[in-house]
């Protein structure tokens, strides 16, 4: 099970982060839409927690690894509104999400 959770956090994560990037360019205007951004958080959020309990419990060295993006993901509500700090905090999760999904796919 850890296998399909990781690599749905993933690309949640690689989602969201496509959505603020496009925001953050004025290609997406999410004013009547900003629920969007928010519920891929969520989203990202839920899948990133399951995927964790999943490969600790199949004791998936995958997990370990995913483990760090845990941290971004609970500071990010608090970021504030500046799009350098939220996009830089969001940015630190990346390496944990990239690592995670080689681990995963490399020990299926």
């Amino acid at each position: 099970m850890t296998l399909p959770l990781i690599t749905a956090a993933a690309v949640s994560y690689a989602s969201n982060a496509a959505f603020g990037a496009a925001v953050a360019v004025g290609a997406v205007d999410n004013r009547r839409i900003r629920w969007v951004h928010h519920a891929l958080y969520v989203v990202t959020s839920s899948l990133t927690t399951a995927a964790l309990v999943a490969s600790a419990v199949e004791r998936r060295p995958a997990g370990l690894a995913l483990l760090p993006a845990a941290g971004p993901l609970v500071a990010l509500p608090y970021a504030g509104g500046r799009l350098r700090r939220h996009a830089a905090v969001a940015g630190c999760a990346a390496p944990a999400y990239a690592l995670a999904l080689v681990l995963a796919w490399r020990n299926r």
